[in-house]
């Protein structure tokens, strides 16, 4: 278990209850859309909006606790910050899987920014496909 109430107060954060259900309920389940962590968080706060949710998330965001995962033609998942690494996106089912992100490719991405000027401080790098179980689903 995460201490989430400490990760808040690093980023300037009260530890509401709100934010400490939601952090727990993406905890729980890695990458998740807002529709889908209301659903985890109303288990256990059932008066609980989904507009609170949604504002939180987005505070929690813009405070670099959470990081937003884009998913074209979906809506957007939410994961906890880490370290550096891929995202493997289906496009068809929407699931997300983490990968380590290579130290050849970083260093490519990074050569990348210098040779056009550019002061990177993050990167995000999501890669589009189909999964496995998509793939077999397609097969049969």
């Amino acid at each position: 278990m995460e201490n989430f109430a400490q990760l808040l107060k690093e980023h300037g954060l009260k530890a509401t209850f709100q934010r400490m259900t939601i952090l727990s309920s993406i905890h729980e389940l890695g990458h998740a859309n807002v529709d889908e962590i209301y659903e985890k968080v109303r288990l256990s706060h059932p008066t609980l909006s989904l507009a609170t949710v949604y504002k939180n998330i987005v505070t929690m965001v813009e405070e670099g606790v959470l990081v937003e995962v884009p998913i074209a033609g979906m809506k957007s998942k939410y994961e906890l910050k880490k370290d550096e690494h891929l995202h493997l996106i289906c496009v068809e089912c929407g699931s997300v899987m983490d990968k380590e992100l290579d130290s050849h490719l970083a260093e490519d991405t990074q050569k990348v920014a210098q040779r056009s000027s550019f002061a990177l401080k993050e990167r995000q790098m999501n890669l589009y496909g189909v999964c496995d179980k998509c793939q077999m689903a397609e097969a049969s």
